[in-house]
């Protein structure tokens, strides 16, 4: 027996079974009447390929019942002509209601012949000439039947490709400005039955304004088509007229809607041009604004309606200014979406998330708030506004193209639902409604992959497309940068080079001519670097405006982006996130130092926006992954370059979140002291890696501040280095050995770099300078035990192993546990030759002309003050207060004062003073790039140096609160220290 399937004609063989949709082919009674003969083999395929083939074959076995005899027409051009076949089956199979009126008005098959694609220009000339010289119902029927016609002309050349392949592919653009441009034309024809029977209609003008969707040429299926009149004349005809208008077109095509007006549904249906603008000029709210951004004059007295426009659109760029108005658009947004039903918010292509909406509020705020100082944006359809949005840098290029391209995937959708039944639809079908689903695919140009079946193919993408959308909407819609970019005011985005000038030298620049140049550096050509640039300098003028010096701010802007010109994501970082632009600003308009290493650390700026990532690293771990790294390299010299490189990564890090205010006075001590521990650890191993045999094990003691984790910016790295000799090795070959590792890493570590020195201080060993720079323990061992001075064991007070051999460091410490913390503590002489030390320091180290009440390390009650009186206590009581046994400098008070040793009002204001000195030094070297103790006492420097220590509107109540700090302090110290 011949299996059907294989039989050349079998329905099955063109997929039109059961499964595929044919099941009912013999109810059609296409198959039983009528077997197919020759020629039938390209209309089966067609019909396998249409979105339903079930309606599809039922519309062509209807349309052979209404045609009668002239069926034998269309059969043969069906079989002959591809153009005719795709289009009339795709529309059969993809719309119940455009089935109905081709069956009721069977012979309207030709005009889905000819080849050449419809046009504006055919819909221009047969909607008047339907209508012409008629009125009433007469109008009514004429004008419907020809606009029935030419859109279901549209739908066939929309859908066609799905049915046939090879027939041209109409993209939505395309599809959305016919229907446009239908709707259009459908609004003359009607208002040419108004005039007719509107009497005295002669003595008004009219102007049809569209909006929304029509406006923009992006109109759907099925539409309102909003509009709002301008009449000029007798007003009460042109009302009169105007109801006539929207009466014709609402029971021939479309509902016309009149909301969008002045005052909505409450005022007036026509008004004047200067009822109009008095109207958005004094009460018009934001949302009316954002409507016009689409009006566009259709029909009527076209000159009324430019006027109209010239009115209104300046209007419309200026919007942007108004008091709260991107909060405003985002709270309508917002409210929009609270109105879709829970139940149905995922299935709503329009107005849920990830829906149509939310691509067109997005699009539509960049424009307004940009379009204000770019004609370019000032375009009211949403994917070419979202095109000129990406070409001018306001959205970056992927985003503009993934948010375009996932806006016409869903208004294709919304099409394809609207035609089914030529209703008002936005509503994507259930999961489990899989013939709907499937049609929606089929229609859609979806086929099955994958294993996954047409339905679940488009349930895939319908969700990709929503989420990607939803992703998009917030990432653009919400942008801080957008209100920041709204604050700024129109006039200063378009200002003369004299109005510039003027306008810089008010927001406080001292330089307005040489920050103009940096500005027309900048924004220099026509490339995307210099658009983007464009958007981002009025807001950044502003902020740096706000700064301590907004002409270095500026100079150091133009130094960063001109270092990273070629680097693509810097400006989509600025142009993305809101709070990188307000901090880069803070810390360009204060600091020296950041400009400087931010040219060479750029991937820092990607942690502006986002504070965790900026200060979230545990201070005690900050030096592993530079350990890790630099334990790559075999060559010494790399070693060291990764080394330099990673420590400025860490030193801009901690920089930037200590100018921001985001990180304590401790956290930027430990996390600086572990970045150079981490340093010096790296650059041994790999010393000792390329001085091949290990002749000694070397380890790196921490002195200073280094011992104590207090590092400043600017401190130098105060170290012994102890050595052990290796088995079999002499003293002497293991000191040479260990002497030629250190000097090595010294001097790769201190060779010139513009990044803050690296200076390994070795000057506090054994007999200072003039003593060997490496010892072994034994050697060490030997010289406390019979050389050492008072000195000597009040600097080890802050001795810690931090690099090399562990196990030789803590011997070491073991070592010097006696010589610190003498047992009986000091005897009265010894605490008079400390005192004596300290005022030879005062007296000899404070710089000439220096002033000892701001000079933050050698002045009174600064940083030397507190450790010395810190240290004198612990030298005389830590034998016996093991608490006191700590290199740290606020550790020591604390246990003093704990102790009983300090009171805990001396102890409180020497660690305010200790901790106020600390953050003030560090400041200095912030702002001036360059080390510093001495605070300023004017200038911009002052004021930065003040509002880093949180002071920003009074630099002198900084130095106020700086010397009685440190007053209070030095009066401590004189009577803990030098006991008066």
């Amino acid at each position: 027996m011949t299996d059907p399937a294989r039989t050349p004609t079998s329905p099955a063989r063109f997929g039109l079974t059961s499964e595929a949709g044919g099941e009912d082919l013999r109810a059609a009674g296409w198959w039983a009447d009528r077997r197919p003969t020759a020629g039938s083999e390209p209309i089966l395929w067609a019909l396998s390929r249409s979105p339903d083939p079930d309606l599809a074959l039922r519309g062509v076995d209807r349309l052979r019942v209404a045609l009668g005899d002239g069926w034998p027409e269309l059969d043969a051009a069906l079989r002959s002509d591809e153009v005719l076949r795709g289009r009339l089956l795709a529309v059969l199979g993809a719309s119940t209601a455009l089935s109905d009126f081709l069956v009721a008005n069977p012979d309207r098959w030709r005009s889905l012949v000819d080849p050449e694609p419809v046009t504006a220009d055919v819909f221009a000339s047969a909607l008047p000439a339907a209508v012409r010289d008629l009125t009433g119902a007469e109008a009514v029927r004429a004008l419907r039947l020809a606009y029935r016609a030419l859109l279901c002309r549209i739908a066939a050349e929309d859908l066609a490709h799905v049915v046939e392949p090879d027939l041209p592919h109409v993209g939505y653009d395309e599809v959305a400005g016919l229907l446009s441009d239908l709707a259009v034309a459908a609004l003359r024809a009607a208002l040419d039955v108004a005039r007719r029977e509107v009497p005295r209609s002669d003595e008004c003008s009219l102007a049809v304004i569209a909006m929304g969707k029509c406006g923009a040429r992006e109109l759907n299926y099925v539409s309102d088509v909003d509009v709002v009149f301008v009449g000029e004349g007798d007003l009460g005809v042109a009302t009169r007229l105007a109801g006539a208008l929207m009466s014709v077109a609402g029971q021939a095509c479309f509902e016309v809607d009149a909301a969008l007006r002045p005052e909505g549904k409450a005022g007036a249906l026509v008004r004047t041009l200067e009822g109009h603008a008095s109207y958005y000029q004094r009460w018009a709210r934001t949302w009316e604004f954002q409507a016009l951004l689409k009006a566009r004059p259709v029909a009527g007295d076209a000159d009324l309606g430019q006027r109209y426009l010239e009115v209104v659109r300046p209007l419309v760029w200026t919007a942007a200014e108004r008091e709260d108005f991107v909060p405003d658009v985002q709270a309508m947004r917002r409210r929009v979406e609270d109105h879709v039903p829970a139940g149905l918010a995922d299935r709503e292509l329009k107005l849920g998330r990830g829906g149509l909406r939310d691509v067109e509020f997005a699009v539509q705020l960049l424009q307004l708030v940009h379009g204000r100082g770019d004609e370019e944006l000032r375009i009211a359809a949403t994917t070419a506004a979202l095109a000129a949005l990406g070409r001018g840098g306001y959205v970056g290029r992927t985003d503009a193209v993934d948010f375009g391209d996932a806006y016409r995937f869903l208004r294709i959708l919304e099409h394809r639902l609207q035609l089914q039944r030529l209703l008002r639809t936005h509503l994507f079908p259930a999961d489990d409604d899989v013939a709907g689903l499937r049609r929606l695919a089929r229609s859609a140009g979806l086929a099955a992959e994958g294993g996954l079946s047409e339905a679940q193919v488009l349930l895939a993408e319908y969700r990709r497309r929503a989420n990607q959308v939803r992703r998009l909407h917030e990432k653009l819609f919400y942008r801080p940068l957008l209100q920041a970019v709204a604050n700024v005011p129109t006039e200063a985005l378009r200002l003369t080079t004299v109005e510039a000038t003027a306008r810089l030298a008010a927001l406080g620049y001292a330089a307005p001519d040489g920050a103009l140049k940096h500005i027309e550096a900048l924004t220099r050509g026509v490339s995307r670097r210099a658009r983007i640039q464009t958007a981002l300098l009025p807001v950044l003028l502003d902020l740096l405006a706000a700064t301590p010096d907004p002409d270095g701010g500026l100079l150091a802007y133009r130094r960063v982006s001109e270092a990273l010109a070629e680097t693509p994501w810097y400006l989509r970082l600025l142009r993305d996130e809101g709070t990188v632009v307000d901090r880069l600003a803070a810390l360009l308009g204060t600091s020296r130092l950041v400009p400087d290493l931010l040219v060479r650390a750029p991937e820092v700026l990607r942690l502006l926006a986002d504070t965790q990532a900026l200060t979230g690293r545990d201070p005690m771990t900050i030096g592993n992954p530079l350990r890790s790294a630099v334990a790559r390299y075999s060559d010494l010299g790399r070693a060291v370059t990764a080394a330099r490189s990673l420590r400025r990564h860490e030193l801009l890090r901690v920089a930037s979140a200590d100018l921001l205010g985001l990180m304590s006075p401790r956290t930027v001590c430990v996390s600086l002291s572990e970045v150079w521990v981490a340093v010096l650890q790296a650059a041994l191993d790999a010393a000792v890696r390329a001085a091949g045999e290990r002749l000694a094990s070397i380890a790196v003691i921490g002195m200073g501040r280094l011992g104590g984790r207090e590092l400043g910016y600017s401190s130098d790295a105060d170290v012994l280095f102890v050595c052990e000799a290796a088995p079999g090795v002499t003293d002497s070959d293991a000191v040479r050995y260990a002497s030629a590792v250190v000097e090595q890493v010294r001097r790769l570590l201190s060779a010139p770099s513009q990044d803050p020195a690296l200076q390994v201080d070795a000057d506090l060993r054994p007999e200072g300078r003039q003593g060997p720079l490496v010892r072994t323990l034994e050697s060490y061992r030997a010289y406390y035990a019979q050389w050492s001075e008072l000195w000597e064991a009040q600097a080890l007070l802050r001795a810690r192993f931090v690099a090399g051999d562990a196990e030789l460091g803590a011997r070491f410490i073991d070592l010097v546990e006696p010589v610190r913390y003498p047992a009986g503590g000091l005897d009265a002489a010894s605490v008079r030759e400390i005192r004596r030390i300290k005022a030879r320091v005062e007296a000899e180290r404070l710089p000439r002309g220096a002033d000892p009440s701001t000079h933050t390390k050698l002045g009174r009650g600064g940083l030397a003050d507190v450790e010395w009186t810190v240290q004198l206590v612990q030298l005389r009581h830590a034998f016996e207060v093991p608490s006191l046994r700590t290199p740290s400098t606020v550790g020591g008070l604390r246990a003093a004062c704990e102790a009983g040793l300090v009171s805990e009002e001396d102890a409180a204001a020497l660690r305010e003073s200790w901790v106020m000195a600390t953050r003030a030094r560090n400041a200095v070297v912030l702002v001036r790039g360059k080390p510093g103790d001495q605070l300023p006492t004017a200038g911009r420097d002052l004021a930065a140096v003040a509002g880093v220590m949180g002071h920003p509107e009074d630099p002198g109540a900084f130095l106020d609160s700086y010397r009685r700090t440190t007053r209070r302090a030095r009066a401590v110290v004189e009577r803990v220290f030098y006991g008066s």
